[in-house]
């Protein structure tokens, strides 16, 4: 295939780079780290040793990139308005626009744009940090689970999925995507959440504080009772795999607590906003949600 990687920060370059390792061509839509990619490409690191993608097809603009057959949106929620831009030129007849975004909201967004019909998701289960420019680190492998913007998984769904799991992606293909959002939410809600709004601390900080792992199972059991209002049934033994997950992750830093301590934008809106607005729409209250949410709303101004 070829593939446009748009947003091409931990995430974007990680998988980007997967997929032209296994012999796709892959486009990479960059700024900041333009010219460093482009002279010394990526390097994947995971506890295993490091992998380099060189050369890299690096790209100022979409519009140099042309038409592809898949386009992979790695944006920050907080750039949703940059979609026309970034990804219009990318987009033909036969184009599908796969979303790994965090966050509530994303594939409605490239719908209004592009129809549903042409929208895909994948709920990246992983721990990602771009340590460098062109250096990202893998701390837990995780997996992508894929699903359809709208309506149960096809053909389409299981032929990109088995284009990750080609590149050594571990995948799984879901019938909803309201579901699995609301299980990443599980993690995403607490974990970042917390991170920030408990001063700026690492996983392994809150899993060592009981009254933040007793708050962490609480937005967790909010959450849960929001999806199951919706239709969505979230597991106990779900529920504990988050907290046994995190305890292997050691000192990592979650995405949004790198954004906050960077002073970019953090996707306070995709990740706690949207699922607090769907809950309580359901008529499910959700007061430790409410309250982080109104934190980091405050924090992150």
């Amino acid at each position: 295939m070829k593939i446009a990687i748009i947003g091409a920060g931990a995430v974007g370059a990680w998988y980007g780079a997967r997929l032209a390792l296994s012999g796709h061509d892959t486009h990479f839509v960059l700024r900041s780290d333009y010219e460093t990619v482009t002279r010394d490409g990526y390097r994947l690191r995971t506890a295993a040793g490091e992998e380099r993608l060189f050369p890299v097809n690096t790209h100022r603009a979409s519009a140099t990139v042309g038409v592809c057959d898949l386009v992979v949106i790695a944006l920050k929620a907080t750039a949703n308005d940059k979609f026309a831009e970034l990804v219009t030129p990318l987009v033909g007849p036969n184009t599908t626009v796969l979303t790994l975004q965090n966050g509530m909201g994303n594939t409605e967004k490239l719908a209004a744009l592009f129809g549903m019909e042409k929208v895909m998701a994948g709920l990246c289960f992983v721990c990602l940090n771009r340590t460098a420019s062109g250096v990202i680190e893998n701390f837990h492998a995780g997996r992508i689970a894929f699903a359809e913007g709208a309506g149960p998984a096809t053909d389409r769904t299981r032929t990109v999925a088995k284009a990750f799991e080609d590149a050594g992606v571990t995948v799984s293909i879901a019938d909803s995507h309201e579901e699995i959002l609301w299980k990443k939410l599980c993690w995403n809600v607490p974990f970042n959440g917390l991170s920030i709004a408990a001063g700026g601390i690492t996983t392994d900080k809150i899993m060592a504080s009981p009254e933040l792992v007793a708050l962490s199972r609480s937005l967790m059991e909010e959450l849960r009772a929001a999806a199951k209002a919706r239709g969505f049934a979230i597991s106990d033994k779900f529920i504990e795999a988050q907290f046994t997950v995190t305890r292997d992750m050691g000192a990592y830093k979650p995405s949004s607590l790198i954004d906050w301590l960077e002073h970019r934008p953090v996707e306070v809106d995709a990740i706690w906003g949207e699922p607090l607005r769907r809950g309580l729409a359901a008529g499910i209250p959700m007061p430790h949600l409410t309250t982080l949410h109104a934190l980091l709303t405050a924090l992150c101004k």
